[in-house]
């Protein structure tokens, strides 16, 4: 086990001092619930000064909507108990279903603003004229814990949330030179490649929320745009490096000798993807570096002529990926020189007209369905506390509404709800401890602190760490709230078993209640997610309009983001992940095609529609069957069609040499048109076929 680093104790130190003057100056206010204020310091504090303040200001708001809606609610329902408990439910699962359909620090205020209305509410139905003063009281308690919080953070040796980005992105870069080696080599399935995978989408989605909290950390706009930036061309990375692995595997299989000087190319573009990214003024080197491969890539290509082979129409999709591929990797080496140093400008090497999109995925289904899971569970509970007469059962349906809105939007909720079951039952024995051993002896509020430090410091020393995180804040926020600190000492064992125990009653209802209804997994998860790429692949065919292809791309990419966490790392070559990265090459490449119909002789155009429509066909059997199924092979037949009439004599790459040459043709795209309808072509035969090598291009088939 790692020991605690001084940045850990640094910040558990920090976050003692700062619950410890949000207590005392609760009890000096004499607010009802000083304790609260405790509490809230634990929840809202965070190692960085920027992801603290975003989080007390989201909690803020989120504690003021709460407590205005339990004003709002109260009065006119507490008469008809079972209508206010589908009040109550609708609210927080309403609230919860817009928490998790934002990705951002922002989604804090719709998940405090959903459970924190029964954590206000419930307790008040026995006195409901009462409903206003608990309002405001919580209110304060909570606000009095975030300022306390927000100023001590800011106040003593200040963290920056920027060095954080920093060290991910950096462990990102080390993940990319290791998987850009392996697919450089020809590997494409592997544990390790696969581990790495996971790795960098992992990477790119977390890199997300920290962005939203990277405003409150001081950084500027123009900093904070090329911090956006580096993420998108993170994104794309994954992308173009898995399109590399197809056509490498083509070119250096069977008995064939591969393109000369193409594997000198290779290994030149993995170690410069090894170089450590240096952020001083030799930056300018790395740019140097770039533009010498791009020379060799464009020094390669094939001629024209060339083109009517499979071998030459391979190399150049080669060739072609290779260049995005050194275009994308100058974009990210150069925005990490910018964010390290805040300073600089950058021009974008990588260029597309699909990037600009900004449009995120969300399965609403399985949304949906988790909000109403835990609205459903809210009412089952409170409707169980209204039937049982127990007084104190409020507890029990306000923790099993915070543990069903916590842990929503996990693909499998049961363990997390378990484990805070658990740490909620050690939290009840610590403040029993505390309340009925040590307290007694405490006669003021230095003896207080002195008594509090040692383990609330050693339990703060393990919250910034991902893997302790969820079992030492519940257990301080939870010590402190059973301790229920006030102003005098005033403890009755019966009392305290009977109003603490009914915490850990509803979050056992909770998770016994997650386990039966949402036993699924992230299995379930993935295979939507594919069957909705599959659907996006059927539009990007089809001859439906598209209203915003950029959009289309952003989400699509973005949800292959999504799918990547998903699938266990495995050693087949026909991984999930390898065939939805496949996939969503097929979406791109017909999105391609439709754009260049119009530049198409009218057979040539008949071809390319035919392929097209084979593939939309496909994958709409796949959406309807709820399966992958066995590529057709009339599919192969109709893009090696299409390959031919694009290529043949006479045809496009006939028109551009003869061009070359001074002699135009009767057809005359432009060159980089039909390249780049070569390139969509060779790129979706690759990716149908993975496993099936041409040798050459096949004749046109004889009119019938």
């Amino acid at each position: 086990m790692t020991y605690p680093t001084s940045r850990d104790w640094l910040f558990s130190v920090k976050t003692f001092i700062a619950s410890m003057l949000a207590l005392y100056i609760g009890l000096k206010l004499e607010l009802p619930r000083p304790y609260w204020a405790m509490a809230t310091v634990y929840i809202v504090s965070n190692p960085f000064v920027g992801a603290t303040r975003s989080k007390a200001l989201y909690r803020a708001l989120g504690t003021m909507i709460g407590a205005s809606a339990a004003v709002l609610f109260v009065p006119p329902f507490v008469e008809s108990p079972y209508i206010f408990s589908a009040v109550v439910a609708i609210w927080t699962g309403t609230l919860l279903f817009l928490a998790i359909s934002d990705r951002t620090a922002r989604s804090y205020v719709f998940m405090l603003a959903g459970y924190t209305m029964p954590l206000i509410a419930l307790p008040s139905v026995m006195n409901p004229a009462g409903i206003f003063d608990l309002a405001v009281s919580r209110t304060e308690e909570i606000v009095l814990g975030i300022v306390c919080a927000s100023v001590v953070g800011s106040a003593l040796f200040p963290s920056r949330l920027a060095p954080a980005l920093i060290e991910r992105t950096d462990a990102w870069f080390r993940d990319a030179a290791f998987y850009a080696k392996e697919t450089l080599s020809g590997r494409l399935s592997g544990q390790a490649i696969s581990a790495c995978r996971q790795r960098l989408a992992s990477t790119v989605n977390q890199l997300e929320f920290l962005l939203s909290q990277l405003a409150y950390d001081h950084t500027r706009p123009d900093v904070l745009a090329r911090a956006q930036a580096l993420r998108g061309r993170m994104q794309l990375l994954l992308p173009i490096m898995s399109a590399i692995g197809d056509p490498l595997a083509a070119l250096f299989g069977g008995q064939k000798t591969p393109p000369e000087g193409l594997k000198p190319l290779l290994d030149d573009i993995v170690k410069w993807f090894d170089e450590p990214v240096d952020t001083g003024a030799d930056s300018a080197l790395a740019d140097a570096h770039a533009d010498a491969l791009r020379a060799r890539i464009a020094g390669m290509q094939p001629s024209a002529d060339s083109l009517r082979t499979w071998d030459g129409a391979l190399l150049s999709n080669t060739l072609w990926r290779l260049k995005q591929l050194v275009d994308v990797w100058q974009d990210c080496r150069s925005l990490r020189v910018i964010i390290a140093n805040e300073q600089g400008s950058w021009r974008p090497r990588y260029r597309h007209w699909r990037l600009g999109g900004t449009q995120q995925y969300f399965d609403r289904g399985m949304l949906l369905f988790s909000a109403g899971s835990a609205m459903l569970a809210i009412f089952v509970s409170m409707s169980i506390w209204i039937a049982s007469g127990w007084n104190d059962g409020a507890g029990a349906v306000t923790l099993a509404a915070v543990a069903c809105c916590f842990f929503a939007a996990l693909d499998e909720p049961a363990p997390q709800v378990f484990a805070f079951f658990i740490y909620t039952c050690l939290a009840v024995v610590l403040a029993a401890l505390y309340l009925f051993v040590i307290l007694p002896t405490v006669h003021d509020f230095p003896m207080l602190v002195i008594m509090f430090a040692v383990p609330f410091i050693l339990i703060g020393t393990l919250i910034p760490r991902p893997q302790f995180n969820l079992a030492t804040m519940l257990t301080a926020v939870n010590t402190a709230t059973f301790i229920s600190i006030q102003g005098t000492y005033d403890a009755n064992f019966l009392t305290f078993m009977n109003s603490n125990l009914a915490g850990p009653a509803g979050l056992l209802f909770a998770f016994v209640w997650t386990r039966v209804t949402r036993p699924f997994g992230a299995e379930l998860a993935a295979s939507r997610l594919i069957r909705s790429s599959w659907r996006d692949v059927v539009l990007s065919a089809s001859t439906r309009p598209v209203d915003d292809q950029k959009n289309l791309t952003a989400r699509m990419i973005d949800r292959m983001m999504q799918i990547v966490p998903r699938l266990a790392a495995t050693d087949d070559r026909r991984h999930p992940s390898i065939e939805s990265f496949r996939d969503l090459r097929i979406a791109f490449n017909a999105l391609d095609l439709r754009r260049l119909r119009r530049r198409l002789s009218e057979a040539e155009l008949a071809s390319v529609d035919g392929v097209l429509e084979g593939v939309r066909a496909y994958f709409q059997q796949n959406v309807e069957r709820g399966s992958r199924q066995p590529v057709p092979a009339s599919l192969e037949v109709a893009i090696d069609t299409a390959l031919t009439r694009i290529t043949r004599p006479g045809g496009a790459v006939q028109a551009e040499a003869d061009a070359a040459q001074g002699q135009p043709g009767q057809v005359s795209p432009p060159g980089r048109q039909v390249r780049d309808a070569l390139h969509a072509l060779v790129g979706m035969r690759l990716s149908l076929f993975p496993d099936t090598v041409a040798s050459a291009l096949p004749p046109e088939p004889e009119p019938a």
